[in-house]
């Protein structure tokens, strides 16, 4: 009797041992988003925003711009709350058109409560669409930021005006990351527009090399829309992407959205064909394949798709639901889904 207690008793320590040492983590939101034509109610001479299809509405511009304000500020506020109890930390933005709706949108009453900042550069894109950054100054630190210009140019040597890709280089918590927000030129052109994706993706890599220049071991992730799939040219021939983290080698990018895409997996859909343009790609230094968190690296990559962001009947159900279709306000979100990723660290 004597031994079975005192075995009993070991065993009891060791469990309660073992539970004291079950680690606690840190889990951050990053997430991207295009928010559909996000433009302000104002004719700005300077720019084609009169294109846009806020201002071909015929009335009632306001309210429309208020209500979807409203609307992306409720997606925005949800994404990832089912593992972080909180917004994204960092969320790329695309389709908007000045600093003004950035503003509007973190000031709205979906989004005023996490306080958040943004970086944000005019873009010389002939619609007059940007990219920006939204983070949240309790996490996020930003320490710089630069646009860069992408340089492409038509068959009759014209300049073909697009966004720029914007970096923003700041600490997360006590960690240093450097990230890229895109929206790489359109499909429309089709074949002959594949050349202007590729040269995108050649200033991505330029822009990493310059951050490598001065910090080798540089944390990077490069997120928005690409207008291309994951295993497009863009992404396999220049950016030599991998799909699969034990294939991922020292500073290479991998790409989780890659095996998502195979499996039938979207972010946005145009004539019958569905597409994944919007992704977040890391560098080999967010990767792991054991369970070593010392510092953040990715633990999930998801499709934020709830019902309400979804078409639910008709000619598109299952696609997003989006804002506005032939110069109507259709109530809806975006013509995109939005992306989001989970880093974790260990605490200390």
């Amino acid at each position: 009797m004597t031994r079975i207690l005192f075995f009993l008793l070991a065993a009891l320590v060791m469990s309660n041992n073992s539970f004291s040492q079950d680690k606690q983590y840190k889990i951050r939101t990053l997430a991207f988003y295009n928010l559909e034509n996000l433009f302000d109610t104002i004719n700005n001479p300077a720019k084609n925003d009169e294109a846009s299809p806020m201002m071909e509405l015929k009335g009632n511009k306001s309210k429309v711009y208020w209500d979807k304000i409203d609307k992306l500020g409720s997606v925005l506020a949800d994404i990832g709350l089912e593992k972080t109890k909180n917004s994204p930390v960092l969320i790329g933005v695309v389709e908007i058109e000045n600093d003004t709706v950035l503003k509007d949108l973190i000031n709205g009453k979906n989004l005023k409560d996490k306080r958040y900042g943004f970086v944000h550069h005019e873009s010389p894109d002939k619609r007059g669409i940007d990219v920006g950054l939204l983070y949240q100054p309790r996490y996020f630190k930003p320490v710089s930021h630069k646009a860069y210009p992408l340089m492409i140019y038509d068959n009759e040597g014209e300049r073909v005006y697009t966004r720029d890709q914007l970096l923003v280089s700041g600490y997360l918590d006590d960690e240093l990351i450097h990230i890229i927000v895109n929206h790489w030129p359109s499909k429309r052109g089709g074949t002959r527009s594949i050349p202007f994706r590729e040269k995108a993706a050649a200033l991505n890599l330029k822009i990493i090399a310059e951050i490598r220049e001065k910090e080798p071991n540089a944390k990077v992730i490069t997120m928005g829309d690409f207008n291309d799939d994951p295993i497009e040219s863009s992404f396999k021939k220049i950016m030599k992407t991998k799909s699969k983290k034990d294939n991922v080698a020292e500073n290479d990018m991998y790409n989780p959205y890659e095996s998502k895409f195979k499996k039938g997996s979207f972010t946005g859909a145009y004539r019958d064909n569905i597409s994944l343009f919007d992704q977040i790609v890391v560098s080999s230094q967010f990767v792991t394949t054991t369970n070593d968190f010392s510092d953040y690296k990715m633990y999930d990559a998801k499709i934020y798709s709830p019902k309400r962001l979804i078409n639910r009947k008709g000619r598109y159900k299952g696609y997003p639901r989006r804002s506005f279709s032939y110069g109507k306000y259709i109530e809806g979100y975006s013509d995109h889904f939005p992306v989001y990723i989970f880093l974790m660290k260990e605490k200390k």
